[in-house]
């Protein structure tokens, strides 16, 4: 095991066993597998600006050691093993849905399903993009944008779902949003 117990939430700095750090007091940002911690107050102030959060505090706390924090994993898997072994596998047999590499309509055309009015409405607002080539190139734009960039839109919400659901979430944050190519 490493000596880094978690990263800050927002600046991916390390937090060592043992470390003091600072936890969210909004309830939300505290839940296991949510587990938003912060190596200062500074990066703790930033997730609020993002979160909007009405009333809420940086809370001190200090992270476990090392054996503590094995021990804690342990009771978890194997708490996770039991839900899974028991009648209906866990979480009440409910069926869980995979997420894959696929776009909507590769997945879509792959089961033969013909694609939902959302998966091909226009993600754009022409309006706001054509003002913005214009003023930032003084170029036109036609119409026929729309359609490949909500293509690249829907690319880009589907990398950011598939990011929550691998950390177990789902709520979309900001930060499974991939990082614009510039």
């Amino acid at each position: 095991m490493a000596e880094t117990w978690l990263v800050c939430s927002a600046c991916r700095k390390d937090i060592p066993y043992g470390a003091a750090h600072y936890v969210c007091s909004v309830s939300t940002c505290n839940r296991r597998a949510t587990r938003l911690v912060f190596c200062s107050v500074t990066c703790w102030d930033s997730h609020v600006a993002t979160l909007r959060h009405r009333d809420a505090w940086a809370v001190e706390a200090r992270a476990p050691s090392k054996e503590a924090w094995a021990r804690e994993q342990a009771e978890e898997a194997a708490a996770t093993a039991a839900a899974a072994a028991a009648p209906g596998g866990g979480a009440a047999g409910a069926a869980r849905r995979v997420i894959g590499d696929a776009s909507a309509s590769t997945a879509a055309a792959a089961e033969g399903l013909e694609l939902k009015d959302a998966e091909r409405e226009i993600l754009i607002v022409m309006s706001k993009l054509k003002k913005y080539i214009k003023e930032r190139a003084g170029f036109n734009c036609s119409d026929g944008v729309a359609e490949h960039l909500s293509e690249h839109v829907r690319a880009v919400a589907d990398e950011a779902i598939r990011a929550a659901a691998r950390d177990g979430r789902k709520t979309v944050l900001d930060r499974d949003v991939p990082k614009a190519r510039r």
